[in-house]
């Protein structure tokens, strides 16, 4: 009892905005009593499943700002909807924010299928020419990496556009993790991966094998492609949380996330409640993916956040509001990794 107390006591004190229900589920996953929290989880879904059917609240497919967009790079079709004929506004893009007077970011918001109608999840375009990316180790997952920070403070968080959540634990992810030299976990052959240039491009890809080569800052795998060389893959029609990872029922509708690259290089990230693996699939696969990949699952690790600037320093600003991580959480010490989005240099 009392190295349970000191042991989850430390869990619970340690630094970051991860919520008490989140910690103790992590302590008992680290502690050989997964399967408890997984049959709990099961059964708070049996008492409190997503709605079927119903009509969302207008608002919540105008996420993002309005005026006119100005883009770089060409601008993305309206995603078609995933269930029945489009709502007003369903699907179409409005800015998110801008750098350098033009449109660095969009957002498209949209029902996530036929089934689960009356929730929004959203899509956001991420210009790669305004745009840089910069994978940050989380103090747990994966650990400390010499020379990399767990949190946006400093010059980086005074600069930051948005932030958004990396993959599993590491020991669920299937995959590995590499940057700045190191070897975290060892990188799997045929993973789909999120590859970081030191240029602060993203690519999604599966990896070929071998050490990752020169003007590569980080690799970090997560599971198999949801879409792979334009195709969403066969092995999304398969439930089974030995490929998609354990949740409640793995079919289930929950909070997903997933990030793409498109054919024109941009990047789309995909977040919102309800979500099959199948839904997020299509959604990546319409928004013009031709490699995308899942991330993190579940209310308490997905999030995308984006930042203003003042004189009293960073203020952060959830994209959707009923997304449960802290808009802060990246500003304090994070237990996962993350991927912070600054200004192309």
């Amino acid at each position: 009892m009392l190295w349970t107390s000191v042991s989850l006591g430390s869990a619970l004190a340690a630094p970051g905005t991860d919520t008490t229900v989140a910690r103790v589920a992590e302590w008992a996953r680290d502690h050989h009593l997964g399967g408890a929290v997984t049959l709990l989880e099961q059964w708070q879904y049996r008492l409190d499943p997503p709605k079927s059917g119903g009509t969302p609240d207008a608002a919540a497919l105008d996420a993002g700002g309005s005026g006119p967009i100005r883009t770089r790079t060409t601008r993305p079709a309206t995603i078609p909807s995933q269930a029945g004929p489009a709502l007003p506004g369903e699907g179409q893009w409005h800015p998110l924010y801008s750098a350098g007077g033009d449109t660095a970011a969009m957002v498209a918001s949209l029902r996530p299928d036929a089934v689960y109608t009356s929730y929004v999840v959203h899509v956001v375009w991420l210009d790669p020419k305004l745009n840089s990316f910069v994978l940050h180790p989380g103090t747990k997952e994966p650990g400390p990496i010499g020379g990399q920070t767990s949190r946006l403070s400093g010059q980086p968080a005074n600069t930051v556009l948005a932030s958004f959540n990396s993959g599993f634990k590491m020991t669920d992810a299937r995959g590995g993790y590499w940057q700045a030299g190191h070897t975290v976990v060892p990188l799997q052959t045929g993973a789909a991966s999120m590859v970081l240039g030191t240029d602060g491009s993203l690519r999604v890809m599966t990896w070929a094998g071998g050490e990752p080569g020169t003007g590569v800052a980080a690799v970090r795998q997560n599971l198999i492609p949801l879409v792979h060389d334009g195709k969403v893959a066969p092995e999304v029609a398969d439930p089974s949380g030995a490929v998609w990872g354990k949740t409640v029922g793995n079919a289930a509708a929950v909070w997903r996330s997933g990030i793409g690259t498109r054919a024109d290089g941009s990047t789309v990230v995909v977040l919102g409640p309800s979500l099959t693996v199948g839904a997020l699939a299509q959604i990546l696969h319409d928004a013009g993916a031709t490699e995308a990949t899942q991330l993190d699952i579940n209310k308490d690790w997905t999030s995308f956040i984006t930042y203003r600037h003042g004189a009293s320093g960073p203020v952060a600003q959830k994209l959707s509001p009923d997304e449960v991580a802290a808009a802060d959480r990246y500003l304090q010490p994070s237990s996962r990794d993350f991927v912070a989005v600054m200004p192309h240099p």
